[in-house]
């Protein structure tokens, strides 16, 4: 019997000793690829295929379309990954909160020593949870006036064209095509979408959106109403038009819309954000544009109104007036008296003619006999002798006019003389200016020691500094008499920078 002893790959530990001897000092070592590759062998082999139920944590989608989210309970939490292909096959999009049943293996990941599932299959784990999401989401829409009815837009009665979103594949295009070349045929732009599926939120928000970024004059026309349209499907496949991103897309479009999602008894969050809610997409084009028919049906018997009111009122006003022109006398019966004054007054008219000629050749006779040279001579002549006399007149008048006038100058300058100040100047007083700014000084207490002045007299101004003596009453007081210039000042150039005294005395 050999002695065999078994290690554990893991621990080092000797799980058996047969021999009973003592424990090998040489343990196997092993390198850390070779441990975290047993280990997940042996999690593999254990966990071969796995069904979790849990709450949905923490979602995340890198740009590699994997997803990575957390499964958890009230205990635990389990890391979980779902490949690309698996994330684009699921009829809804994971979010947190939402409470699913997940189906794969457990596997580990031995670049961060860390376990997770990789799911092959996610579900909700009852209907009871999507219908909780949905309306907690209606609730928070709701909330910030998405589906409030004032905001919503009137549908245009005959657009011209017609943007549809969905799927270019499915019946429901073809549904809707065909109703339209029924009802009246329009012009119809197909923006293509996934109307199931992880990307269905986001495509037909962004053909949403992108019909309402068309400019208006481009090389493709925008659309006149938006519809967007989807067969019938389990909630799972009707969860893209769920989305918050769908129904705020809708509740924000300036184009009308309408939301044909499902059949008549499915209901989704874009149907509350829209302007229109149809059961059907089939109901979504006859909702679109009216029946032609029924438009020349309805335009052909507005006309046959129009013209039979147009043909009795014609009757009613020839009624009327043959009925007033009963009442009228014969318009023969109306014109005979004139004709007659006519006929009088044409008879007339050749005696009077005659008789104004003759009138006229008499005057002309008369007065060419007075138009002789001899006559033009005195009547020329008479009317110089008029113009000169008037001329005499005019010069004598302009001279009389002109003496009053410059008397009545003389008298004013006379006044004006008598009235200035300049005249009691001359009587020997003096204006006292301030030397900087010219301006008048009418008290001694406007004048402060050292201050610059400037002496108006009668000829003539000087410049002079005022002395620091008292200010007010006691400086205005005249001292010694005589307001005259100081004899010493000769010609105004001693004064220059001397101290000013009172000299100026009462005017009284």
């Amino acid at each position: 019997m050999t002695n065999d002893i078994r290690i554990d790959p893991v621990t080092g530990e000797i799980l058996e000793n047969p021999g009973g001897g003592a424990p090998l000092a040489n343990v196997v070592e092993y390198s850390v690829s070779d441990i975290s590759f047993a280990i997940k062998r042996t999690m593999e082999d254990t966990f071969g295929h796995v069904r979790v139920r849990g709450e949905l944590g923490r979602v995340s989608r890198p740009r590699s379309g994997h997803v990575y989210l957390d499964l958890k309970d009230e205990r635990a939490v389990l890391a979980a990954v779902m490949w690309k292909g698996v994330a684009a096959r699921q009829k809804f999009q994971p979010e947190e909160g939402m409470e699913v049943i997940a189906t794969g293996r457990v596997t580990t990941y031995p670049g961060q020593s860390k376990y997770q599932l990789v799911i092959e299959k996610l579900e909700p784990a009852g209907m009871g949870a999507l219908m909780a999401l949905l309306e907690e989401r209606k609730k928070k829409l709701a909330a910030e006036g998405l589906f409030d009815e004032s905001r919503k837009q009137p549908l245009p009665f005959l657009p011209e064209v017609i943007g549809v979103v969905t799927s270019p594949t499915g019946a429901v295009i073809r549904d809707i095509l065909h109703r339209l070349a029924d009802r009246f045929p329009r012009r119809v732009i197909v923006w293509p979408v996934r109307v199931q599926g992880e990307t269905c939120e986001a495509e037909v928000a962004a053909a949403i959106n992108g019909f309402n970024a068309l400019p208006e004059e481009g090389p493709i026309p925008r659309p006149d109403l938006i519809i967007v349209a989807r067969g019938g499907g389990s909630v799972e496949d009707l969860w893209g038009f769920n989305g918050e991103a769908v129904a705020r897309a809708a509740a924000a479009s300036r184009i009308p819309l309408i939301s044909a999602v499902g059949h008549e008894t499915d209901w989704t969050l874009i149907d509350h954000a829209a302007d229109w809610r149809a059961p059907t997409p089939t109901a979504a084009a006859e909702k679109a544009v009216p029946v032609r028919a029924e438009l020349l049906a309805w335009t052909a018997e507005l006309e046959g109104r129009l013209i039979r009111a147009l043909n009795s009122a014609m009757e009613q006003r020839r009624h009327r007036l043959l009925a007033a022109a009963r009442a009228l006398p014969r318009p023969d019966d109306i014109l005979a008296l004139a004709r007659q004054r006519l006929d009088a007054g044409a008879g007339r008219l050749d005696g009077a003619l005659r008789a104004q000629l003759g009138k006229h050749r008499a005057t002309y006779a008369r007065a060419s006999a007075r138009l002789t040279p001899a006559t033009l001579r005195n009547r020329l002549r008479e009317e110089r002798r008029k113009l000169a006399d008037l001329a005499g007149r005019l010069r004598r008048a302009f001279a009389n006019a002109h003496d009053k006038r410059r008397q009545r100058l003389a008298a004013t300058a006379r006044m004006l003389a008598s009235l200035s100040y300049r005249s009691v100047l001359e009587r020997g007083f003096a204006v006292v200016h301030d030397g900087s700014t010219g301006a008048p000084l009418t008290a001694a207490a406007a004048i402060s020691p050292g201050q610059s002045l400037s002496l108006e007299f009668h000829d003539g101004h000087r410049r002079a500094h005022a002395d620091g003596g008292p200010s007010g009453a006691q400086a205005s007081r005249p001292r010694g008499g005589g307001g005259r210039e100081n004899k010493n000042d000769k010609g105004g150039k001693g004064n220059e920078g001397a101290k000013t005294k009172p000299t100026q005395g009462s005017l009284f």
